[in-house]
């Protein structure tokens, strides 16, 4: 459904089709920006597009399959402590609710629980900000018990701050016992009691949760294997591009957090080496906090990486609003964005550009810094998957040393031994010796150059 403009316009035509179950109302309010002005309503110094954005949070709502009956764009001068949007606006959301039959109208802003409150008073309909339908998703799409742990963490924090008294149960209740009992504590005191202390049992069950992924890591060190981690804004291509490095069968679809459990598959290097790659949660603009925090265990994949693959959906709109956000959030991880050694660039989706803009574009990524440099690939097609790979090896190899050595040929165990535990880049045999160039990691360097006799290569 192409977005309207709702901007107090007169009359419009109106949906007269019968009723359908989870039929929402999607209202994007958002900040007129004055010329010259800095009130942009996005945290980024780049201004969105309205109409991406509406789109955006249409495509949050399709991904718990419920049915847009509209979608307008609801400029607004200032935000109302009351109702976020004002008192018309409200009249006319509320009349075109009605009027479209909706049960629900998603306001894609963070809500304060007030604010919430009084506009589903006025709207006669269940109100969703974009935290809360975010929440939403994350809750359908947690697989793993790891998933569902830390969905449920983010939903109880951020259900705490809405418990308002809005439902005729949150009375008084009577406290000690019998009749020497005085008032007790209300009804919304003891629910946010039980909230708490369920937030307290789930952190506790996360904490064991990041003593097993830090056990997991230091298995991978003692192999060792490198990791490298894939991030960037949700439905950026993280998952395709996954399979097709990895050639894994992880979830992809052209949907809004498709994936949302990590996965860690190997990945064949071109010079035989191997490293583990890791597809993570994908990042939007104005991820809510809760969600930090809570996927912050899953999200130490990415803290730990050798290398992170920074994807992005070059062909969207907001490319550059989108790559804002997610160094917004690398940021939030303490992780520098900016970091040349440590974070290739990929433009995707290249495939959706004709001959000339992708000359256009490969100009563009020329241009740029070489420490800065940006990879262009299909994920789809694989086109520059290659290239991908071998700036890959070449960001891993940057912390190994390359090693001369000549072992017996009839040593089975140690050649074996080499093939397992380090890049073997050259092998030939002479005169019953293998002559050998590896590269090793930093952990192993000693144990080749004492064990077989390896010398190391100055000009690697």
């Amino acid at each position: 459904m192409e977005p309207r403009n709702f901007d107090g316009d007169a009359d419009r035509p109106r949906s007269a089709g019968a009723k359908q179950t989870g039929r929402v109302l999607v209202i994007g309010p958002y900040l007129r920006v004055r010329a010259g002005g800095a009130d942009a309503q996005s945290e980024t110094h780049i201004q969105r597009n309205a109409e991406a954005r509406l789109d955006e949070a249409a495509g949050l709502a399709r991904a718990i399959d419920l049915v847009i009956a509209d979608a307008i764009i609801t400029p607004i001068s200032q935000i109302r402590p009351a109702t976020y949007i004002g008192k018309g606006k409200v009249e006319e959301i509320a009349a075109l609710a009605k009027s479209l039959d909706v049960e629900l109208v998603v306001m894609d802003c963070a809500l304060a629980p007030i604010q919430q409150r009084n506009l589903e008073k006025e709207l006669h309909a269940k109100v969703l900000d974009r935290t809360g339908l975010i929440l939403e998703i994350f809750g359908r799409r947690a697989k793993t018990k790891e998933g569902s742990l830390q969905v449920e963490l983010a939903h109880l924090n951020y259900q705490r701050s809405r418990l308002v008294r809005s439902w005729t149960h949150l009375e008084r209740q009577r406290g000690g016992f019998g009749f020497m009992g005085g008032p007790g504590e209300t009804q919304i005191e003891a629910d946010r009691r039980l909230i708490q202390e369920r937030i307290s049992k789930l952190e506790g069950e996360l904490k064991k949760v990041q003593a097993t992924r830090r056990l997991h890591r230091a298995g991978r060190q003692r192999v060792p294997y490198r990791v490298v981690a894939l991030v960037g804004y949700t439905n950026a291509g993280k998952s395709t591009l996954f399979n097709r490095l990895t050639r894994a069968d992880v979830q992809a679809a052209d949907m809004l957090f498709a994936t949302l459990d990590p996965t860690l598959r190997a990945l064949n290097l071109p010079h035989g080496g191997k490293a583990m790659l890791s597809d993570t949660v994908g990042f939007i603009s104005n991820l809510p906090t809760q969600l930090v925090a809570a996927f912050r265990a899953t999200l130490e994949e990415v803290l730990e990486a050798d290398v992170i693959l920074h994807v992005r959906d070059i062909s969207h709109e907001d490319a550059e609003a989108q790559q804002s956000d997610v160094d917004a959030v690398l940021r939030q991880l303490g992780i520098n964005p900016d970091d040349s050694g440590r974070i290739i660039e990929v433009w995707n989706k290249i495939d959706r550009y004709d001959a000339e803009q992708r000359e256009e574009l490969l100009n563009i990524a020329a241009r740029r810094p070489e420490d800065h440099p940006a990879m262009l690939v299909s994920a789809v097609s694989g086109e520059g998957v290659d290239a991908l790979l071998a700036a890959i090896e070449q960001r891993l190899a940057a912390k190994r040393t390359t090693l001369d050595l000549s072992i017996d040929a009839a040593d089975g165990a140690g050649i074996s031994w080499l093939h397992r535990n380090a890049e073997v880049l050259a092998k030939e045999l002479h005169d019953g010796r293998f002559d050998m160039t590896v590269r090793v990691d930093e952990t192993k360097r000693d144990i080749v150059v004492n064990r077989f006799d390896a010398v190391p290569r100055l000009s690697a």
